[in-house]
Protein backbone atom coordinates (compact mmCIF):
# COMPACT_ATOMS: atom_id res chain seq x y z
CA UNK A 1 0.00 0.00 0.00
CA UNK A 2 1.48 3.20 -0.40
CA UNK A 3 0.55 6.44 2.00
CA UNK A 4 1.06 10.05 0.62
CA UNK A 5 0.57 13.37 3.07
CA UNK A 6 -1.90 16.18 2.20
CA UNK A 7 -1.18 18.49 4.71
CA UNK A 8 -1.78 19.16 8.36
CA UNK A 9 -3.30 15.85 9.13
CA UNK A 10 -4.67 14.80 6.14
CA UNK A 11 -3.55 11.61 4.73
CA UNK A 12 -4.22 9.32 1.72
CA UNK A 13 -3.96 5.34 1.92
CA UNK A 14 -4.10 4.14 -1.87
CA UNK A 15 -4.37 0.10 -1.99
CA UNK A 16 -4.93 -1.86 -4.85
CA UNK A 17 -9.09 -2.27 -4.23
CA UNK A 18 -9.17 1.13 -2.09
CA UNK A 19 -8.10 4.81 -1.41
CA UNK A 20 -8.85 6.48 1.73
CA UNK A 21 -8.43 9.82 2.59
CA UNK A 22 -8.37 10.68 5.87
CA UNK A 23 -8.67 14.46 8.04
CA UNK A 24 -9.47 16.41 4.32
CA UNK A 25 -9.53 20.04 5.31
CA UNK A 26 -7.20 21.17 1.82
CA UNK A 27 -4.96 19.93 -0.83
CA UNK A 28 -2.90 23.40 -1.86
CA UNK A 29 -2.08 21.46 -5.14
CA UNK A 30 -5.67 19.67 -5.87
CA UNK A 31 -3.38 16.08 -6.51
CA UNK A 32 -4.94 13.95 -4.49
CA UNK A 33 -8.91 15.48 -4.63
CA UNK A 34 -8.29 15.93 -8.76
CA UNK A 35 -7.17 12.33 -9.23
CA UNK A 36 -9.40 10.16 -6.48
CA UNK A 37 -12.30 11.43 -7.96
CA UNK A 38 -11.55 11.04 -11.57
CA UNK A 39 -9.76 8.16 -12.26
CA UNK A 40 -8.77 5.52 -9.38
CA UNK A 41 -9.91 2.49 -10.18
CA UNK A 42 -11.22 1.17 -6.82
CA UNK A 43 -13.54 2.10 -3.99
CA UNK A 44 -13.04 5.70 -2.49
CA UNK A 45 -13.97 6.04 1.81
CA UNK A 46 -13.82 9.83 3.27
CA UNK A 47 -13.15 9.75 7.07
CA UNK A 48 -12.81 12.65 9.33
CA UNK A 49 -12.24 12.09 13.10
CA UNK A 50 -14.20 15.83 14.23
CA UNK A 51 -15.20 18.90 13.07
CA UNK A 52 -12.41 21.13 13.99
CA UNK A 53 -11.88 22.76 10.49
CA UNK A 54 -8.41 21.70 10.80
CA UNK A 55 -9.83 18.44 10.31
CA UNK A 56 -13.12 18.53 8.31
CA UNK A 57 -14.01 20.75 5.53
CA UNK A 58 -17.71 20.63 4.27
CA UNK A 59 -15.91 21.38 0.67
CA UNK A 60 -15.59 16.99 0.46
CA UNK A 61 -19.21 16.17 0.23
CA UNK A 62 -19.56 18.32 -2.97
CA UNK A 63 -17.07 15.12 -4.10
CA UNK A 64 -19.92 12.94 -4.23
CA UNK A 65 -21.99 15.10 -7.02
CA UNK A 66 -18.50 13.62 -9.26
CA UNK A 67 -17.95 10.22 -7.81
CA UNK A 68 -21.60 8.95 -6.55
CA UNK A 69 -19.42 5.94 -5.01
CA UNK A 70 -17.62 7.76 -2.24
CA UNK A 71 -18.55 6.10 1.41
CA UNK A 72 -18.08 8.71 3.83
CA UNK A 73 -17.39 7.55 7.43
CA UNK A 74 -17.76 10.59 10.14
CA UNK A 75 -17.15 11.43 14.09
CA UNK A 76 -20.64 11.55 15.49
CA UNK A 77 -20.15 15.19 16.23
CA UNK A 78 -19.71 16.31 12.76
CA UNK A 79 -23.76 15.28 12.38
CA UNK A 80 -24.40 17.29 15.84
CA UNK A 81 -22.64 20.70 14.86
CA UNK A 82 -24.86 20.00 11.50
CA UNK A 83 -21.92 20.17 9.65
CA UNK A 84 -23.27 16.96 7.73
CA UNK A 85 -27.05 15.67 7.48
CA UNK A 86 -27.83 11.79 8.56
CA UNK A 87 -27.66 10.68 4.78
CA UNK A 88 -24.51 12.24 3.89
CA UNK A 89 -22.59 9.62 5.99
CA UNK A 90 -22.17 6.85 8.70
CA UNK A 91 -21.67 8.26 12.04
CA UNK A 92 -19.62 6.60 14.43
CA UNK A 93 -18.91 7.32 18.42
CA UNK A 94 -16.33 5.44 20.45
CA UNK A 95 -16.71 2.16 20.42
CA UNK A 96 -18.69 1.88 17.09
CA UNK A 97 -17.55 -0.26 14.50
CA UNK A 98 -18.30 0.17 10.31
CA UNK A 99 -17.19 -2.89 8.04
CA UNK A 100 -18.00 -4.05 4.53
CA UNK A 101 -15.93 -6.28 2.03
CA UNK A 102 -12.89 -3.88 1.57
CA UNK A 103 -12.45 -1.99 5.17
CA UNK A 104 -12.98 -2.17 9.05
CA UNK A 105 -13.32 0.55 11.25
CA UNK A 106 -13.60 0.58 14.60
CA UNK A 107 -13.66 3.98 16.70
CA UNK A 108 -11.75 4.38 19.92
CA UNK A 109 -11.74 7.95 21.87
CA UNK A 110 -9.72 11.41 21.85
CA UNK A 111 -8.58 13.72 24.06
CA UNK A 112 -9.83 16.83 22.54
CA UNK A 113 -12.84 16.02 19.90
CA UNK A 114 -14.24 13.35 18.05
CA UNK A 115 -12.86 10.15 17.88
CA UNK A 116 -10.16 8.21 16.15
CA UNK A 117 -9.51 5.29 13.74
CA UNK A 118 -7.99 2.03 13.85
CA UNK A 119 -8.69 0.51 10.26
CA UNK A 120 -8.31 -3.37 8.51
CA UNK A 121 -7.69 -3.12 4.95
CA UNK A 122 -5.85 -5.05 2.85
CA UNK A 123 -4.10 -7.15 5.42
CA UNK A 124 -2.81 -3.81 6.63
CA UNK A 125 -3.97 -2.28 11.00
CA UNK A 126 -4.06 1.34 10.53
CA UNK A 127 -4.18 3.97 13.22
CA UNK A 128 -5.38 7.75 12.35
CA UNK A 129 -4.84 9.61 15.86
CA UNK A 130 -7.75 12.68 14.83
CA UNK A 131 -7.04 14.69 17.88
CA UNK A 132 -5.61 12.03 20.66
CA UNK A 133 -2.48 13.25 21.89
CA UNK A 134 -0.84 14.27 25.24
CA UNK A 135 -2.20 17.60 24.84
CA UNK A 136 -1.16 19.93 27.94
CA UNK A 137 0.91 23.02 27.41
CA UNK A 138 3.84 22.83 30.26
CA UNK A 139 4.75 26.51 30.01
CA UNK A 140 1.56 27.18 30.54
CA UNK A 141 -0.28 24.63 32.64
CA UNK A 142 -0.63 23.94 36.12
CA UNK A 143 1.05 20.41 37.76
CA UNK A 144 -2.85 19.63 38.30
CA UNK A 145 -3.72 20.08 34.58
CA UNK A 146 -0.72 18.31 33.28
CA UNK A 147 -1.19 15.20 35.28
CA UNK A 148 -4.82 15.86 34.42
CA UNK A 149 -4.06 15.41 30.47
CA UNK A 150 -1.55 12.88 31.24
CA UNK A 151 -4.05 10.43 33.10
CA UNK A 152 -6.50 11.07 30.19
CA UNK A 153 -4.37 10.37 26.93
CA UNK A 154 -2.90 6.80 28.86
CA UNK A 155 -6.21 6.04 29.56
CA UNK A 156 -7.27 6.42 25.93
CA UNK A 157 -3.69 4.72 24.93
CA UNK A 158 -4.17 1.62 26.86
CA UNK A 159 -7.67 1.11 25.71
CA UNK A 160 -6.21 1.00 22.11
CA UNK A 161 -2.98 -1.14 22.92
CA UNK A 162 -5.09 -3.65 24.76
CA UNK A 163 -6.99 -4.30 21.08
CA UNK A 164 -4.19 -4.20 18.96
CA UNK A 165 -0.29 -4.91 19.80
CA UNK A 166 1.35 -4.43 16.18
CA UNK A 167 0.26 -1.46 13.54
CA UNK A 168 1.40 -1.46 10.22
CA UNK A 169 1.15 2.72 10.12
CA UNK A 170 0.17 5.09 12.44
CA UNK A 171 -0.50 8.47 11.87
CA UNK A 172 0.03 10.46 15.03
CA UNK A 173 0.19 14.25 16.56
CA UNK A 174 3.60 16.22 16.55
CA UNK A 175 2.59 19.26 17.10
CA UNK A 176 5.61 21.55 18.12
CA UNK A 177 2.95 24.41 20.22
CA UNK A 178 2.55 22.44 23.05
CA UNK A 179 6.19 23.91 23.77
CA UNK A 180 9.08 21.81 25.28
CA UNK A 181 7.63 18.33 25.75
CA UNK A 182 5.63 18.48 22.98
CA UNK A 183 6.76 14.93 21.37
CA UNK A 184 5.61 13.54 25.07
CA UNK A 185 2.36 11.68 23.41
CA UNK A 186 4.04 10.34 20.01
CA UNK A 187 7.06 8.71 22.76
CA UNK A 188 4.28 7.66 24.85
CA UNK A 189 2.43 5.83 21.69
CA UNK A 190 5.32 4.01 20.36
CA UNK A 191 6.31 2.77 24.07
CA UNK A 192 3.26 1.60 24.15
CA UNK A 193 2.21 0.19 20.63
CA UNK A 194 5.01 -1.77 18.44
CA UNK A 195 4.95 0.42 15.28
CA UNK A 196 6.15 -0.08 11.56
CA UNK A 197 5.88 3.12 9.87
CA UNK A 198 5.36 6.56 12.03
CA UNK A 199 3.86 9.36 10.35
CA UNK A 200 3.58 12.58 12.17
CA UNK A 201 0.30 14.81 11.66
CA UNK A 202 -0.67 17.89 13.41
CA UNK A 203 2.36 19.73 11.90
CA UNK A 204 1.33 22.83 10.09
CA UNK A 205 4.40 23.54 7.94
CA UNK A 206 6.59 22.52 11.02
CA UNK A 207 8.66 20.18 9.61
CA UNK A 208 11.84 20.27 11.30
CA UNK A 209 10.43 20.10 14.38
CA UNK A 210 8.00 17.17 13.27
CA UNK A 211 10.53 15.18 11.70
CA UNK A 212 12.68 15.64 14.93
CA UNK A 213 10.55 12.95 16.65
CA UNK A 214 12.70 10.88 14.12
CA UNK A 215 15.16 9.80 16.25
CA UNK A 216 12.91 8.66 19.32
CA UNK A 217 11.07 6.55 16.88
CA UNK A 218 13.58 4.69 15.54
CA UNK A 219 14.96 3.88 18.55
CA UNK A 220 11.31 2.88 19.53
CA UNK A 221 11.95 -0.04 15.91
CA UNK A 222 10.01 2.67 13.97
CA UNK A 223 10.09 3.64 10.57
CA UNK A 224 9.79 7.43 10.49
CA UNK A 225 8.32 9.11 7.28
CA UNK A 226 10.16 12.33 7.22
CA UNK A 227 7.86 14.76 5.08
CA UNK A 228 9.34 17.99 3.36
CA UNK A 229 6.53 19.04 1.51
CA UNK A 230 2.77 18.32 0.51
CA UNK A 231 2.70 15.38 -1.51
CA UNK A 232 5.56 13.06 -0.65
CA UNK A 233 4.48 9.30 -0.43
CA UNK A 234 6.19 6.25 0.68
CA UNK A 235 4.91 2.52 0.58
CA UNK A 236 4.19 0.59 3.20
Amino acid sequence: MKLAYIYHSGYVIEGEQCAIILDYFKDSRNQYTDRFLSSFPGKLYVLSSHWHPDHFSKEILKWKNIRTDIQYIFSKDILKKRLASQDDASFLRKGDHWRDEHITVKAFGSTDVGISFLIETEGKIIFHAGDLNNWHWDEESTPEEIQAAERHFLKELTLLADEVKHLDLAMFPVDCRLGKNYMRGAEQFVDAIQTDLFAPMHFGETYKEANAFREYAEKAGCTFAAWTETGESRVF
